[in-house]
């Protein structure tokens, strides 16, 4: 569903010349900047910059995650 909203053309511009780089649309790219900060603001004791690149392993998906193996343990 594709809902209109105003938002201020700073925001717009800035998502414009961000969205390039993520690979996203403009409203994707706001809609990604909205995660982050509902996820900074319920998880306030989590870095920004931590939040920020859970969700983009998040989006990359499986494929290309790294499994976690602590120190000491062997396979």
């Amino acid at each position: 569903m594709e809902v209109s909203i105003q938002i201020d053309n700073y925001v717009y511009e800035e998502a414009k010349n961000n969205s390039c780089s993520g690979c996203r649309t403009v409203a994707e790219q706001i809609g990604f900047w909205a995660k982050i900060g509902k996820a900074a603001l319920d998880n306030p004791d989590l870095p920004i910059n931590f939040i920020h690149d859970l969700l983009l392993a998040q989006e990359e998906g499986a494929e290309y995650a790294t499994p976690f193996v602590a120190e000491g343990t062997h396979d």
